[in-house]
């Protein structure tokens, strides 16, 4: 157990000093070991057939039109086929033209191949069917993109931090890479790209690939990845955009009003490379840019390989927000090197990514900063697991069980997924697990692999290696069944101790906590603080705390986050006008779900979802639209209780920092 033994503040002896810890939520050990075989490996969200044949290489050569906002051009396949039987290459495709598609012969002559596109499944989009009766060595599609695509966004100037120039960005992850480019769309394949693209002169061009720094804005850009990535991690974004340095392999492209304000939140960057690196080898990927993306940007972060995509609003001006790049740079590891093959197996890229993450905070910012995330992280873990289907709780999850592959349980595969390491790591010990985690990585390189493949390397280099330490039904019930297993190690963090003792002699006399003590939260506290909260409060002690710490019409999204939802599932409307400027404001889906998803339940709050999301439609990324959309269409509110008396207006001061996100 790790545990914070920071000295508590001598005010807190005035209140209940009990420390805080999260509590496993306890299920039976696997009655049968499972075998590794039992675990599926088939990608059942993509069309492909890659054990057919695969792409070894694609180039791309692309117009980005602003004004039909649409990339179009043609996508061309090196391939690789394994089937000798084999006479037809089938790609993943959504909502694409298909103008034509060509096939060489062995002589590189071009010649037209026959092509199907099948109708769409609104989950998996349309099959595309190409016949290679030659079985050619490369395929070329000519094709265009919808102006509605799911992995593209396209921002007008107003939506902008300067407000001059257009911007566009992608999402792939986790199935939108076939909505820009026709493809074999599963982490399984693997393969090196290039790229030209042309667009208007005026603004700069980037992909997850060899950006220049010194590249100058001219309409013609050309890109190239050597290392292997699979179809997710392919991205693109255009806009007014510049580039600082940080260190000689890293640095922060954004629009130029966030320029030094992002450099200057991002400077420990080199360290946290460093660091990693001192644990678990070479970092791979030749440089670690980041860009700063609109606020529209549905999360946190998006590790694309050399460009990390980020939300605005990890940038508060005091660094609370580093674990977040933390996470995105632990994916060169855990997820860009060791690669799912299929979303059934999520946490091996989250729960890993998790967990690096952790190490990485606790060497630079101390073991109390990781004690406190942690607990965070598992108390909210605790809640998920209370409401979703057990199914989506085992990390291997079964053949059938996610329909969507947007919609895992981020509680399984971040959280689970890292406190399944860290029980590993406990059991064995730093100086065995740490040396298996490297050669883990370094084995399985560029590869990509499911929780079978996983659990037979650590059967064969950690359970047999060092016997008698974890038992296979031990491994097994953390793999494959849901909830946590009692065998889950606890993390204490004694500065949630003072937050407790200060939140129950609130509600116990309603004095809030000396100035001494809040002054020195820090951002999880302030986020403890509120999640643990009743459900019900009143309208008096709702107006009391946001009195005395102006958490409606903060800036910070982790309080708000927060917040809000209290507010709206207690009739506090005085906080409504914060509420709709904040989700027109951010389309960040961690974030604001919270609210919509607070708001639907009533009538009123309906109404109010309703009018907002109207507004802020337009700004908001296509996968945050689809999650918006769904709540709504799928609420069933209950009638509005009348108006509660109104309390004074809420007073506007300085707000708390923000909480570690993903």
């Amino acid at each position: 157990m790790r545990a914070s033994i920071l000295a508590l503040p001598l005010l807190a002896t005035l209140m209940m000093t009990a420390c805080n810890s999260e509590t496993a939520t306890p299920t039976t050990p696997a009655a049968k070991p499972k075998t590794a075989a039992s675990v599926a490996t088939i990608d059942e969200h993509s069309y492909a057939e890659p054990t057919k044949v695969a792409i070894k290489d694609l180039t791309l050569d692309l117009k980005l039109d602003f004004d039909t906002k649409t990339l179009s051009g043609t996508a061309t396949y090196q391939l690789d086929w394994k089937d000798a039987a084999a006479t037809a290459l089938v790609l993943d495709s959504r909502d694409l033209t298909i103008a034509k598609v060509e096939g060489t012969d062995a002589k590189g002559a071009w010649s037209p191949l026959k092509f199907a596109l099948a109708a769409a499944d609104p989950i998996l989009g349309s099959k595309l069917t190409i016949e290679t009766p030659q079985r050619n060595p490369e395929v070329r599609v000519t094709y265009s993109t919808s102006p509605d695509a799911s992995g593209l966004q396209w921002l007008e100037p107003s939506m902008t931090e300067g407000k001059q120039l257009p911007f566009m960005f992608s999402q792939s992850q986790q199935i939108h890479a076939r909505s820009w480019v026709p493809l074999q769309d599963t982490p399984s394949v693997r393969y090196t790209y290039s790229a030209h693209l042309t667009s208007r002169p005026d603004v700069m061009v980037l992909m997850s690939a060899d950006n220049d720094p010194n590249a100058i804005r001219d309409g013609d850009y050309t890109f190239k990845m050597p290392q292997k990535i699979p179809s997710y991690l392919m991205a693109i974004a255009a806009g007014d955009l510049a580039f600082k340095r940080i260190s000689d392999r890293s640095g922060v492209w954004s629009e130029p009003a966030m320029l030094d304000k992002a450099v200057a939140e991002f400077e420990d960057t080199e360290k946290m490379i460093a660091t990693a690196e001192s644990l678990y080898g070479p970092y791979r990927w030749d440089r670690y840019d980041m860009l700063v993306l609109p606020p529209s940007f549905p999360y946190g972060g998006m590790e694309n390989p050399r460009l990390t995509f980020l939300t605005p609003t990890v940038i508060v001006g005091d660094k609370t927000l580093v674990s977040l790049i933390a996470h995105e740079l632990a994916h060169s590891w855990s997820g860009n090197l060791v690669t799912f093959s299929s979303a059934k197996d999520a946490w091996l890229n989250e729960g890993f990514t998790s967990y690096v993450e952790n190490r990485i905070i606790e060497v630079l910012y101390g073991e109390e900063q990781a004690d406190m995330e942690n607990v965070i992280e598992r108390n909210e873990l605790k809640k998920e697991f209370a409401e979703i289907d057990p199914k989506l709780q085992a990390l291997a999850t079964k053949p059938g069980v996610l329909k969507d592959p947007d919609e895992n349980s981020s509680a399984t595969v971040y959280t689970k997924g890292a406190w399944f390491l860290q029980f590993l790591e406990e059991r064995f010990g730093r100086d065995k697990f740490d040396p298996f985690l490297k050669e883990y990585f370094n084995h399985f390189a560029f590869q990509s692999i499911n929780s079978a493949q996983f659990a037979k390397y650590a059967q064969q280099n950690l359970l047999m290696k060092y016997p008698n330490i974890v038992s296979q039904a031990e491994f097994d019930a953390w793999l494959y069944d849901p909830g946590i297993p009692a065998t889950a190690p606890q993390t204490q963090a004694r500065r949630f101790g003072v937050v407790d003792s200060a939140r129950l002699a609130w509600l116990g006399t309603g004095q809030l906590p000396p100035d001494a003590i809040t002054k020195t939260w820090t951002t999880q506290e302030w986020v403890h603080f509120i999640e643990s909260l009743p459900e019900t409060l009143t309208l008096d002690q709702l107006t009391q705390l946001d009195g005395a710490y102006a958490f409606t019409g903060t800036m910070n999204g982790e309080i708000a986050q927060r917040w809000y939802p209290l507010a709206v599932r207690n009739g506090y409307t005085q906080a409504n006008d914060a509420i709709a400027a904040f989700l027109k404001r951010i389309g960040r889906r961690k974030l604001i779900m919270p609210t919509y998803n607070a708001l639907v339940q009533t009538e009123a709050g309906l109404a109010l979802a309703k009018q907002v999301f109207a507004e802020a439609k337009p700004g908001y990324h296509p996968i945050t639209t689809g999650s918006v959309q769904k709540a709504i269409d799928e609420a069933k509110p209950a009638p509005s209780a009348p108006a509660a008396p109104a309390a004074p207006a809420a007073p506007q001061a300085p707000e708390a920092p923000a909480a570690p996100a993903k």
